[in-house]
């Protein structure tokens, strides 16, 4: 008897640190459409963040179902990377796909996109929202079912005319924009490890407006 209690002792061992793994694993989203003509455009600024980082922590990216993934560990985290590949107004598809797949909960998803009411450059990181009119976020909302999930907005302004919002968002960055750029994705790659390992509440406290 002894010797079962030991071993059933050493299986919910097994599983309590199989849970506390997966509370450890994060998805990190980066919006945006694929192919190189939405290379370098406002709207792909959520690649364009995780390729940043990609590039800091020396790893690739993978094509794989629904969207190129990459992966690294920082502090104990595992941080996973992913671009969906279902252009921006089908994120959701594959967002659900790699959450279940990854057994990733709601509460370690980041959403990384553009936004049209903040000034270029300016980071709010939310706990929810609405979608704001971002058709992405639109979508993840749609399949997820909820609004209650982190996310990462990078301010691209709004220097458009009148029904010139699309043209806007899909354009190339101007000149003052590039220069500026490099020290955004910085902050922006600090960002996304602070959410792992210091938490969202903290990460909104640390870096919000900044």
């Amino acid at each position: 008897m002894q010797i079962i209690r030991f071993i059933k002792s050493l299986f919910k061992k097994e599983v309590k640190e199989t849970i506390e793994d997966l509370m450890k694993k994060y998805l990190i989203v980066g919006l945006g459409n694929i192919g190189e003509k939405y290379d370098d455009t406002r709207h792909n600024i959520g690649f364009k963040i995780l390729d940043k980082i990609a590039s800091k922590e020396e790893i690739n990216f993978e094509s794989s179902k629904l969207g190129s993934v990459a992966s690294f560990r920082f502090k104990g985290r595992t941080f996973i990377l992913l671009k969906p590949s279902t252009f921006m107004n089908l994120s959701g598809k594959s967002v659900k796909y790699w959450m279940t797949k990854e057994n990733i909960p709601l509460e370690n998803v980041l959403i990384i996109c553009d936004d049209l009411n903040l000034n270029f450059g300016v980071i709010r990181v939310k706990a929810k929202g609405s979608d704001g009119g971002h058709n992405g976020l639109k979508d993840i909302n749609a399949v997820l079912q909820t609004q209650k999930y982190a996310r990462f907005r990078f301010g691209v302004g709004d220097e458009f005319s009148k029904g010139r919002q699309v043209d806007y968002v899909l354009g190339k960055w101007n000149e003052d924009e590039f220069k500026l750029l490099p020290e955004r994705l910085e902050k922006s790659a600090e960002i996304i490890k602070s959410f792992g390992t210091a938490g969202l509440n903290n990460t909104m406290n640390a870096y919000n407006g900044k």
